[in-house]
């Protein structure tokens, strides 16, 4: 306690000195905070069920042929058909169950109010394997999921039943209606539960069997090629997971080889192979079961990397300081080693100072740690902050206390032995009481700076590769004009549309949406543009011969009439669609650039014929021939294209609408859920955004990791900067006499100015040529995350040393400026 008292009365003698240091590590230590808090929120929070430990996904990389739905839960390779996982749940293996899972998107009505808003499809052993209770009533069980089609229950989640539903008791029993189908409530998830899909927040749970009632148009349970469940499992206690791999996959491949094989058709004799030769493998299911997982891991452990380098930097700034602070105190220190303290008692003392200022810098580290991450969550999209609800968590707490303690403990261990050295009283007494700088001190001092221009020319150089990449993803060619384009989207098949009244419905929105003042172009896709979806099948054409294992796949939209005058994407050849293609008539289709590369129609594919499928009747004809233009995400290559009109789909059930100002979008914003509600108060009007918005979101993850290694970047050189002039401005100082000397002897102010500039180019040299060596090895890491560049730009690398070198002349100057006008007279008697 009494060093602790000591400490704080030390460290307030001089409190400008204290707070540039708290400041120093608050931007250090809060940066780190907030980025370990995403990164433990995605990456290694464990779900909150018993024993999350013993969760293991399940996958089955390899060839699938027939229909693969896949979606955040996971990619395609995780995904199984209903049936095998119904066989492999009802074997015996190393595991305690198999539970399957799906989420989707839900359309909910409970008396009178209809929201949209996200769902899961659970198998009954799905709550049992995890191991939980229910806030009220009960929780499926398997009984709930024997039957296809015969189980109408639902389990709410815990937020849903709170905040829509007031957290009343008197909902069980009661009726709900999913989709347009009616579901009995029979129970609460625990709260705190939110799934097992990071980014997918379910309101409702609903039995695996039911999909075909949530999902209109579904026929999937018996086709072993209809591949859509994502199935994890409970290790057995004490069986390891090459064990239970063991066990799951002699279950698997019988079935595998006897039954799905004789099923495939077409497949050359390689691809069969594979096919049989496919395997189970597990996974660690602790965090459940999201793609979120992968696509977030290179850029957050990025992230943490930078910000561990702005800690470095921040760090060597307090060393140095402490360092000056010790040779100041030298004195003192020989005075108490003298009256018989010890060096461990002077060392703790000493010690006790740097670890208080850092603990002061952890405190208000947390006001920067939530500032950082509102930035982050303002970047996100809507949807995303409000799944992942990123805060300071009691881990996030926990790792920046300890993050400062060891912080402290790391800038002041060598200042406190260094000011605790064995021949302290000795150097005092032969200085007449005064103490110079060893040069261990010097050499340490110095190396600390050059580590510092080290380490922000490694941040700079990767943040200017980061801010090129996004510059190059923000350039991109779209194929389509976005500007005053809002979009939205309408589902009604989810509130009991049958396809004909959804076929009005739809017609009499466009036609009033069009009436609205300021609107000059409206349609409509099936797949919302640039929003990250992709809907593709494959397609026979004419003229185009395949082999079992070409390529045929090309992604689709249905699309309303005047789409392509709307985005201004040129039509090459051939018309638009009509309102004369509706159900019934002949079949046509308007195919893009890539689409016609790819399957050799040269530069006239119009009239050609095609069909979605291998082998099947050429019943479609192409009329249209279009410029590329992006589809699914701004980063991705324009994919092989075809549209089809929407009003040819016998069972539209939901459609994206785009609506074209002549001006200003926002007043026409405020009024597109009036018409909606218009036509049905019911209707959940879904993704009310502008395009512009749309894009924006589209490359957000480019956003986030651009904007904070540029602030980062931005830190870590004016801390550089901050220490380059402290370590300077403090050997100016201690080298007043011998600059007076020079002087004295002739030597002018420019060359006193060149030995300090000097000492600057030495070191920026040396610092500057390891830190592109280490932004070369991280640009390499980190090319997966960049767009249109390699990780050795030289024009940013030109860029950054010329603005490090800047920073560095600029902190350099003013103390070489002060040595060169000392006094020779007055610095003779320095000392």
């Amino acid at each position: 306690m009494r060093n602790l008292k000591l400490a704080f009365r030390t460290l307030f003698k001089s409190p400008f000195v204290t707070a540039v240091a708290v400041l120093s590590l608050a931007l250090g230590i809060g940066a780190n905070a907030a980025i370990f808090s995403v990164f433990d929120r995605i990456l290694l929070q464990s779900l909150p069920v018993a024993e999350p430990e013993r969760l293991v996904n399940l996958s089955a990389p390899g060839p699938m042929q027939g229909s693969t739905s896949c979606n955040q839960a996971g990619d395609c390779d995780e995904i199984f058909s209903y049936l095998m996982f119904r066989d492999l749940a009802a074997a015996e293996t190393a595991f305690e169950g198999i539970a399957g899972h799906r989420p989707f998107g839900a359309n909910i009505a409970y008396e009178g109010q209809t929201l949209n808003g996200g769902g899961t499809l659970v198998s009954g052993s799905y709550f049992p394997l995890l191991g939980l209770r229910p806030a009220l009533g009960r929780l499926f069980t398997p009984d709930d999921d024997r039957n296809v089609g015969g189980h109408p229950v639902t389990v709410l989640s815990h937020a849903f039943w709170q905040t829509r539903l007031g957290g009343s008791r008197d909902v069980l029993e009661r009726s709900i209606v999913i989709n347009g189908s009616t579901f009995t409530i029979i129970g609460v998830a625990p709260a705190g539960f939110e799934g097992t899909t990071l980014g997918s927040e379910p309101r409702v749970f609903v039995p695996l069997s039911m999909r075909a009632q949530v999902s209109p148009g579904f026929d999937g349970f018996d086709d072993r090629r209809a591949y859509w469940v994502y199935l994890f499992a409970r290790l057995e206690p004490g069986i390891s997971m090459a064990q239970a791999q063991a066990s799951i996959n002699a279950v698997y491949q019988p079935i595998l080889n006897d039954v799905e094989a004789p099923l495939q058709q077409g497949l050359s004799e390689q691809t069969m192979a594979q096919f049989r030769a496919k395997q189970v493998l597990l996974a660690d299911g602790r965090r459940g079961q999201s793609s979120v997982h992968g696509e977030a891991r290179t850029p957050l452990l990025m992230l943490l990397v930078t910000t561990g380098i702005v800690l470095l930097i921040a760090c060597a700034n307090i060393a140095n300081l402490l360092l000056a602070r010790g040779a100041n105190r030298g004195m003192e220190m020989a005075i108490r080693l003298s009256l018989g303290a010890t060096r461990r008692q002077v060392l703790g003392q000493l010690l006790t100072e740097s670890v208080v200022l850092a603990v002061l810098g952890g405190m208000a580290s947390l006001f920067v740690a939530r500032g950082t991450l509102g930035v982050i969550t303002s970047i996100m999209p809507p949807e995303a902050a409000d799944s992942l609800q990123l805060g300071l968590r009691t881990s996030a707490i926990v790792f920046t206390a300890a993050l400062s303690i060891g912080t402290g403990l790391l800038f002041g261990m060598f200042p406190a032995l260094h000011s605790t050295r064995p021949d302290l009283v000795s150097t005092i007494r032969a200085n007449a009481g005064n103490l110079t700088v060893t040069r261990a001190a010097t050499r340490f001092r110095t190396t600390l700076v050059t580590a510092q221009i080290a380490l922000s020319m490694t941040l700079l150089i990767t943040a200017g590769l980061f801010l090129k990449s996004l510059q190059n993803v923000s350039r991109q060619d779209l194929g389509l004009r976005i500007d005053n384009i809002i979009t939205f989207r309408v589902s009604p098949q989810l509130n009991a549309y049958t396809p004909e009244r959804s076929r009005v419905l739809f017609t009499r929105l466009e036609e009033e949406l069009a009436a609205l003042p300021g609107v000059t172009h409206v349609t409509t896709s099936l797949v919302p543009i640039l929003s990250g979806s992709n809907w593709g099948s494959n397609v026979s054409v004419e003229g185009f011969q395949a082999d079992p294992d070409t390529d045929t796949g090309a992604r689709f939209n249905e699309i309303g009439l005047g789409y392509f005058n709307a985005f201004d994407i040129p039509l090459i050849a051939g018309r638009e669609f009509t309102a004369a293609d509706v159900a019934g008539g002949a079949k046509v289709a308007i195919v893009n650039e890539a689409f016609a590369r790819k399957f050799n129609l040269g530069r006239e594919p119009v009239g050609k014929l095609m069909a979605t499928g291998a082998g099947g009747e050429l019943d479609m004809q192409i009329v249209g021939f279009v410029r590329d233009a992006k589809y699914s995400r701004v980063k991705d290559a324009v994919p092989p294209l075809f549209f089809t009109p929407w009003r040819q789909d016998e069972m539209i059930g939901s459609l994206s609408f785009y609506v074209r100002t002549s001006g200003d979008a926002t007043p026409v914003l405020r009024g597109l859920t009036g018409v909606v509600a218009g036509l049905d108060a019911n209707l959940p009007v879904e993704d009310l955004k502008t395009m512009p918005q749309q894009v924006r979101e589209n490359i957000f993850l480019d956003r986030i990791i651009s904007s904070l290694s540029a602030a980062f970047a931005a830190l870590a050189t004016l801390l550089a900067a901050v220490g380059l002039y402290g370590v300077l401005a403090y050997s100016v100082a201690r080298r007043t006499r011998e600059f007076g000397v020079r002087m004295a002897l002739g030597a002018d102010g420019g060359y006193v100015r060149s030995l300090v500039l000097r000492q600057v180019g030495w070191m920026f040299a040396i610092g500057g040529s390891l830190g592109i060596l280490a932004a070369l090895g991280l640009g390499r890491a980190a090319r997966s995350l960049l767009f249109g560049l390699e990780g050795n730009d030289p024009i940013v690398i030109v860029s950054a040393t010329a603005m490090l070198a800047l920073f560095a002349l600029a902190a350099g100057f003013v103390p070489a400026f002060r040595a060169s006008r000392v006094d020779p007279i007055k610095a003779l008697r320095y000392e």
